[in-house]
C-alpha cells in the first residue's frame, strides 16, 4: 500500500474466518487418524484379500486418501443447488463420501457401520494452526470474531472447543441452507452480524473463497497456509490475486498472529 493510501481495512469491524485449511490443519490431523486406524485394524480378523490391501498402504497412501476424501468436500460445495437440491450436512456428506472412497480404494468391509460413524466424525477433531489460537485471542479484542464455513455448527462448534479457538460467533452455511461461494452465504453473513459488507473481512487461506466474498462486497484478507492453494499451479493468477486481496500474509510469516499486528496498525 503507498504511503498516505488509507486501506479499506480501517472500516472493517467483524472477521469471518474460513476454517478448513485456514484455521485447523486438516491434512496432518486426517491423515493421522487414518494411519492409526489402519494400523489398528492391520491385527483384526479380516478376510485376506483385504488384510493384503490393508498391509500394502503406506501413510503416504493415506494422505493422498485424506486428500481425496477432502477433495469430495469441496465437490460436494461447490455443485449444492439450494434451489432444487434437498439439504444435506456436511457431517452426512463426510460419512457418505467415506464410504465410497473406501469402496474405490478396494477398502469396503475394513470398517464397520459404527466405525465408519466414528472415522467420519475426525473432522470434529482437527488440530489448529500453531498460530490460530493465540491471534484469534488477539484479534478477539478488537473485533467481532466468528467462523464461515461450509461445515455444520456443531462441527464448527466442536472444532473450537478442540482447539480453544475463542470465536465469539459461530456462523455456518447451513445456517442459509446454501454453500459457499454461493453469494447468500456470504451476504447472510454480513446480515445476521449487522453489519454493512465492506465492514466485514473474510480471513481464508483459498482465494477462490476471497474472490467470491469480494464480489458481495465484503473485504479480504489472505493468509497463506501449507498445500491450501488451489490456485497454485496458475502462477499467472495467484499472483494477480495480489492486485486484489486487502492484505496477503506468507506462509512464511506468523498466520493470525502477524494478522492481528497488521491490523492494529490501522488503528
Amino acid at each position: 500500500m503507498s504511503p498516505g493510501k488509507v486501506s479499506p481495512l480501517t472500516k472493517v469491524k467483524a472477521l469471518v474466518f474460513d476454517v478448513f485449511g485456514t484455521v485447523v490443519d486438516w491434512r496432518s490431523s486426517v491423515t493421522e487418524e487414518l494411519t492409526l486406524r489402519a494400523f489398528r485394524k492391520s491385527s483384526s480378523d479380516l478376510p485376506e484379500s483385504l488384510k493384503t490391501r490393508l498391509h500394502t498402504l503406506t501413510e503416504e497412501d493415506w494422505g493422498r486418501f485424506a486428500h481425496e476424501w477432502h477433495e469430495s468436500y469441496g465437490d460436494f460445495c461447490h455443485s449444492f443447488k439450494p434451489e432444487t437440491d434437498t439439504w444435506k450436512s456436511v457431517d452426512q456428506h463426510w460419512r457418505d463420501s467415506l464410504v465410497s472412497l473406501l469402496e474405490s480404494w478396494n477398502l469396503a468391509g475394513l470398517f464397520t457401520a459404527t466405525e465408519i460413524e466414528s472415522l467420519s466424525l475426525v473432522w470434529h477433531r482437527l488440530l489448529p494452526w500453531d498460530d490460530s489460537h493465540d491471534g484469534l485471542e488477539k484479534l478477539g479484542q478488537t473485533y467481532v470474531t466468528s467462523t464461515l464455513s461450509n461445515g455444520n455448527t456443531n462441527l464448527l462448534r466442536d472444532l473450537a472447543d478442540f482447539g480453544n479457538l475463542g470465536f465469539r460467533k459461530f456462523l455456518s452455511a447451513e445456517n442459509f441452507r446454501a454453500y459457499k461461494p454461493n453469494p447468500a452465504v456470504y451476504l447472510g453473513a454480513t446480515r445476521e452480524l449487522g453489519f454493512e459488507p465492506d465492514e466485514v473481512a473474510l480471513v481464508a487461506a483459498h482465494l477462490n473463497d476471497l474472490e467470491a466474498a469480494r464480489a458481495c462486497g465484503l473485504r479480504t484478507i489472505y493468509v497463506e497456509r501449507p498445500r491450501e492453494e488451489a490456485w497454485a499451479y496458475d502462477k499467472e493468477r495467484c499472483e494477480g490475486a495480489k492486485e486484489w486481496v486487502d492484505l496477503w500474509i506468507g506462509e512464511e510469516e506468523a498466520g493470525f498472529v502477524t494478522l492481528s499486528e497488521n491490523l492494529k496498525q490501522l488503528a
